[in-house]
């Protein structure tokens, strides 16, 4: 069985964030960064070589794949910044409440910059998209 391609790395979040081009994607970035280990308790983690991830759970589908992912995320894209949250019982009601994004019905999560959302909105639904993510896998601190 093939095996994930985004895999735990030993690059420094904080070294990443600073290779960031655009320097509000970077200020940005450095917020979600200080945003999420407030809220998890957790030190970050680079998955893959983009993706920014606080915890770790491992998943085996009745398919018989199975593979490792962190519990909750952002990328700094070029585009936006992406957030990987898993999906909860009234995250639709907090986007709502977010601000400016698209997306997050799902487990991503667009936003051009965050000076468009409410950060403690963003903070309620990383929280919840652990929680949801707790009472599917075990999650285990990074």
């Amino acid at each position: 069985m093939a095996q994930n391609k985004t895999q735990p790395t030993k690059v420094s979040a904080a070294d990443f964030i600073g290779t960031v081009p655009d320097a509000q994607r970077r200020a940005d970035a450095q917020t979600l960064l200080e945003l999420f280990g407030t809220v998890t308790g957790w030190k970050a983690q680079m998955w893959g070589p983009t993706i920014v991830g606080f915890g770790a759970y491992h998943y085996t589908y009745e398919s018989g794949r199975s593979g490792s992912m962190c519990a909750v995320g952002f990328s700094p894209r070029k585009a936006s910044l992406v957030i990987y949250v898993s999906d909860f019982a009234g995250k639709d009601a907090l986007l709502r409440k977010l601000g400016k994004h698209t997306g997050g019905l799902e487990q991503c999560l667009y936003i051009k910059k965050l000076a468009d959302v409410d950060l403690q909105v963003l903070a309620k639904i990383v929280q919840a998209g652990i929680d949801a993510t707790r009472k599917a896998w075990p999650v285990t601190a990074s």
